[in-house]
């Protein structure tokens, strides 16, 4: 029981998963950051950021009251949404992807041959031991 619970854990990809989780967690405070301290004051030079949640539809009530579908807030989340994926994707994979092509440019792959697949050898097994029989007898 053990064992296959080590074999589990020692395999490379949860590990490198269990690493993107922990860096996925640092780097949402980062981009938290960035938005709260460049795009929130951008947005609140044009919208009032206070009042997303009274803005909304309308509407009566079956009992007379006043109910208010808060628009605002659903679209103060896309807007974050919005943001939060532009910059990951500005700042961080753009870059990134630059990084990668420039270090695939500086060394190229090399072109690993292709194996034969399991047919090819069977058909070359067969060819080799029909041509060992011709010659021994």
């Amino acid at each position: 029981m053990f064992q296959g619970f080590k074999e589990f854990i020692t395999k490379g990809n949860v590990i490198d998963l269990a690493v993107a989780v922990v860096i996925g967690g640092a780097f949402t405070a980062i981009v938290n950051a960035v938005v709260s301290a460049i795009i929130t004051p951008l947005v609140s030079l044009f919208f009032d950021a206070g009042a997303t949640g009274e803005i909304g539809i309308q509407m009566t009530g079956i009992y007379g009251q006043e109910v208010t579908f808060p628009i605002g807030e659903l679209i103060s989340a896309i807007i974050s949404f919005i943001a939060v994926a532009l910059i990951v994707y500005f700042v961080f994979v753009v870059p990134m992807n630059k990084y990668k092509e420039h270090q695939a440019a500086k060394n190229p792959a090399v072109e690993e041959e292709t194996l034969p697949s399991e047919q090819e050898l069977l058909i070359e097994i067969r060819d080799l031991l029909r041509k060992d029989a011709g010659t021994s007898a």
